[in-house]
């Protein structure tokens, strides 16, 4: 998976198409990501012990993968590649301009 925790992302598709964001969470297994201030759902909650106050409340729901793209600085929403750097690292790059993301 290229996209990681704290990467800025654009939605490509849905109701929520052109928003930007910061990823919150990425679920490798289910290959989803949770977007901060994306596909964002109403969920009723109960009073507990816990949580003091109840009522409706905002909850960020998951986003596949493939609706979302890399931001870069430059170019905006991109596609990545990758690339080996001499020290044998490996590095994302922006396919439109080349630059490390």
């Amino acid at each position: 998976m290229r996209i990681r925790k704290g990467d800025q992302v654009e939605v490509l598709t849905g109701k929520d198409r052109t928003k930007r964001g910061v990823v919150m969470r990425v679920l490798a297994k289910e290959d989803k990501v949770i977007v901060e201030g994306v596909n964002v759902a109403k969920k009723h909650q109960r009073q507990t012990q816990v949580r003091v106050k109840g009522g409706i409340i905002d909850k960020d729901m998951p986003i596949h993968t493939s609706a979302v793209a890399l931001v870069c600085p430059k170019d905006g929403a991109v596609r990545t590649g990758s690339q080996i750097k001499d020290d044998g690292t490996k590095v994302r790059v922006c396919k439109r301009c080349g630059r490390e993301l």
